[in-house]
């Protein structure tokens, strides 16, 4: 039983993500783990990839018609392998959910979406209604399409492994669909999905202009990123890649402050992996003080720039 992961990355670097499912590759397969690289000139990143802990082989495929991780040729290019393997994981990232379901669907089998746990090679557990209830599903298919929460994994050590690395040609291009433009919005900010703190704020801000004012001092002091709830998102307050929920980003940092977040259902389905959720509200009865580890009820205006000052402060003795 050999496994398949679909490797993220940008041609050169491997995203963090790909740690995460090569884990629970490991934990699926009996026999080896591989990993596709699929792009166009990523010698580089299959490189990196070689150098994961746990990973047998790197099927590096190299392709104009890869080039922009179209979901379409992606597909064909894993199709074109698929035989060979029992599991194939992807990422639960914004990319995987894109080509997995193709993939799944062209195989006619049932994908198994966002795993937390690997219990047996075809038992696994997911979470439903917002991560309320975790599922045990078990899967007959003899080709498992499966994507990953990588929150719920550790990452492999990126360095340590020696996996040979096979080279071959990429499909031709199979879609009337064409690559036009991509506008990518960049920060020096961590990444949420891989950030170690994260301060996050909700519809209490009350404007764009106060989210900056108020939360960007304490990011900027913790070295934290910046996340958004879905009522923040909803009213202009923070941009769409800001959002931490069951519609935005699943989230696992060490640290959590959650401002002006009342938590809904779908909010708190995306930071229940946190270690740590410290949440400030003026509402006493937010339902976020229900799995915040610590709460404090105060006006957030007031409560946040104290709350800067004193790590300011500490951080000068």
């Amino acid at each position: 039983m050999t496994a398949l992961v679909i490797a993220e990355h940008d041609g050169a670097t491997v995203k963090a993500a790909t740690l995460h499912v090569v884990t629970a590759a490991l934990a699926c397969a009996s026999g080896d783990v591989h990993v596709l690289v699929a792009g166009e000139s990523a010698a580089e990143a299959a490189g990196s990839v070689a150098r994961i802990a746990g990973v047998a082989r790197v099927i590096a495929a190299d392709g104009p018609s890869l080039a922009d991780n179209l979901a379409e040729n992606l597909g064909a290019q894993i199709l074109a392998m698929a035989q060979g393997y029992s599991h194939i994981l992807f990422a639960a990232s914004a990319h995987g959910k894109n080509v997995a379901p193709r993939v799944a669907a062209k195989l006619d089998v049932a994908q198994v979406s966002e795993i937390t746990q690997v219990i047996a090679p075809d038992i696994f557990e997911r979470p439903i209604y917002a991560g309320n209830v975790i599922a045990t599903v078990q899967s007959s298919d003899a080709i498992k399409v499966i994507t990953v929460r990588t929150s719920s994994f550790v990452a492999a050590a990126a360095s340590g492994g020696s996996a040979e690395v096979q080279h071959v040609e990429g499909v031709s291009g199979t879609t009337r669909t064409t690559f036009v433009g991509r506008e990518e919005s960049k920060s020096e900010r961590p990444e949420l999905t891989a950030a170690q703190v994260i301060v996050a704020g909700g519809r209490g801000l009350g404007s764009a202009g106060h989210f900056m004012d108020v939360l960007a001092p304490l990011a900027d002091t913790l070295h934290a990123g910046l996340g958004a709830s879905l009522a923040a998102v909803e009213e202009g307050f923070a941009p769409n890649d800001w959002q931490v929920g069951q519609s935005g980003k699943i989230v696992a940092p060490q640290l959590y402050i959650a401002c002006g977040i009342s938590g809904a259902v779908q909010h708190l389905a995306g930071i229940r992996d946190a270690k740590v959720i410290v949440a400030i509200n003026s509402d006493e009865e937010a339902p976020i003080f229900a799995l915040a580890d610590y709460g404090l009820v105060a006006d957030l205006f007031i409560a946040v720039p104290e709350l800067v000052a004193a790590l300011e402060a500490a951080g000068k003795r």
